[in-house]
């Protein structure tokens, strides 16, 4: 009997299973008992991945252009398109004044008049070499670049008759 008490804690340790120790399939390994082979199930149909249908609201409308919204669009373009596109989106950044292709200015009529959507499929997506910034820029970032860029475009071909009390303040 006293035998059977000290191989008691013995026996019990010995069954314990830790879930790092538990029989289990890799990511991407073979699978034999899946007729199609793999670990890696397809997902069911109807699946919506967690927060896809707040973020496809948030790029369906665009938000009211205020000082704040364009302020966080003049940060955001100064991170992501700056580099690349200029200050003033002339497309003279310093990505290709270093040898890489320069991308168009805004301030070509094409994309004066190219509507919101163009530039929020850019930014989503990508355009030529430019890669998407879907996985980089939020959606409602997006919007704020999108309204700065407006502001570029309107700042570049204001003309100083369009502004007559800022004649007063010239020196």
């Amino acid at each position: 009997m006293r035998a059977a008490l000290l191989l008691l804690p013995l026996v019990l340790t010995a069954c314990k299973q830790e879930m790092a120790q538990q029989r289990k399939l890799g990511t991407h390994a073979a699978a034999p008992f899946w007729p199609d082979g793999t670990s890696a199930r397809p997902l069911p149909v109807g699946v919506v991945a967690r927060g896809a249908l707040e973020h496809d609201r948030a790029l369906a409308e665009p938000p009211p252009v205020t000082p704040a919204l364009l302020q966080r669009g003049q940060e955001r373009y100064g991170i992501y398109c700056a580099p690349c596109h200029g200050l003033v989106g002339d497309g003279d950044g310093m990505i290709p004044r270093r040898g890489f292709p320069r991308p168009p200015s805004y301030h070509t009529p094409r994309l004066r008049a190219a509507p919101a959507s163009h530039f929020l499929e850019v930014i989503t997506h990508g355009y030529g070499v430019m890669y998407g910034y879907a996985a980089r820029v939020e959606p409602a970032d997006r919007w704020a670049i999108i309204a700065y860029i407006r502001a570029l475009q309107l700042s570049q071909g204001a003309e100083l008759a369009a502004v007559p009390e800022a004649r007063e303040k010239l020196p």
